[in-house]
């Protein structure tokens, strides 16, 4: 086991600038991986999950940044990150709303799409309602559409979903190697941490020491939540997008267990009999979290999806030269 304090490897911060977008009710914190927009042949929008940030994209981002000219835009969402004080509405008409402004902001008509978790059903709703706007999609373990909400009194079903979630927004911790402790013990980490999960930890927690918290908004997390679970135009988005879809599931769950993955292999496997158009791939051994940062094979095939996404798209995208500097 690689525990926090003995990371395996030093990493790079792939992220090069990061921009204040204007939204409404103040701004949204983006960073920026790579060329910037214009000097790049490819652009890819990242969106994070429902408790995330921008973080969560650091070993995607140094992989493909690394190897090809792509601009790589990864934002931290309303309620999150140090995008956490912008104020509701939260929900996912005012993610789209945000989504537009990041590639507004850029100057970017057109952009591969990518979603983990809940993000995956942000961009699938942002493509399915913009279609102008999507030059591909790729969905890492979420975005998967079902077509009816669960049975029982919504509040309670959200209650009941929300108590995972929100569970560490309301404790507090004396520092934040403290709280970086909290996230080393996360069965999803035990054997997957290094620098890039480090960095992930510590962005989200401020306050005073011995008052410290996740800056998560809890309202964004439960609203987000409601919509996801009840809201049919979220949870059927990807039915109606038309653009070329790439699906990487994780095989384990949220606590990295083996028979517990968010997309059933089944659910995938009709899914993929549906849409002839669609490519799917599953990771055997990353779960939930590790499908797309630290260690293991999660972060490599999720670039390696959003590669052919670009090359798929017609994003002219200088192979050749990332070959070379990849030698």
């Amino acid at each position: 086991m690689v525990g926090r304090h003995h990371p395996k490897v030093a990493m790079s911060d792939p992220y090069d600038v990061y921009h204040q977008v204007p939204v409404a009710g103040g701004t949204l914190r983006v960073a920026r991986a790579g060329l910037p927009p214009e000097e790049a042949d490819g652009v890819v929008l990242a969106v994070h999950g429902i408790t995330s940030s921008l973080m969560a994209w650091r070993t995607v981002a140094r992989d493909l940044t690394g190897r090809l000219d792509i601009c790589l835009l990864a934002p931290d969402l309303r309620g999150r990150g140090q995008s956490a004080r912008l104020p509701g509405p939260y929900g996912f008409a005012a993610h789209t709303a945000d989504l537009l402004a990041v590639l507004d902001h850029a100057r970017v008509e057109r952009a591969v799409l990518v979603g983990h978790s809940m993000g995956a059903y942000a961009v699938a709703r942002l493509a399915a309602e913009h279609p102008e706007r999507a030059a591909a999609v790729v969905l890492v373990d979420g975005g998967m559409p079902y077509a009816d909400a669960p049975e029982g009194d919504p509040d309670a079903v959200v209650e009941d979903a929300a108590a995972p979630l929100t569970e560490r927004l309301h404790k507090t911790f004396a520092s934040v190697d403290a709280y970086a402790d909290h996230w080393a013990a996360h069965p999803a980490f035990k054997y997957a941490w290094d620098d890039d999960v480090e960095a992930y930890a510590r962005y989200d927690v401020e306050g005073e020491p011995g008052l410290m918290r996740s800056v998560v908004s809890e309202p964004g997390v439960v609203i987000d939540l409601r919509e996801f679970l009840f809201d049919e135009a979220t949870r059927t988005a990807l039915d109606r997008v038309r653009a070329p879809i790439h699906v990487v599931r994780a095989a384990r769950g949220l606590l990295d267990e083996p028979e517990k993955p968010l997309i059933a292999a089944d659910f995938l496997t009709d899914f993929a009999a549906k849409r002839l158009d669609a490519s799917v791939e599953c990771v055997p051994r990353a779960n939930h979290y590790t499908v797309v940062l630290g260690t293991g094979d999660g972060p490599l095939v999720v670039a390696g999806a959003i590669e052919r996404a670009l090359r798929q798209t017609g994003s002219e995208v200088n192979f050749s030269a990332a070959s070379e500097r990849s030698v």
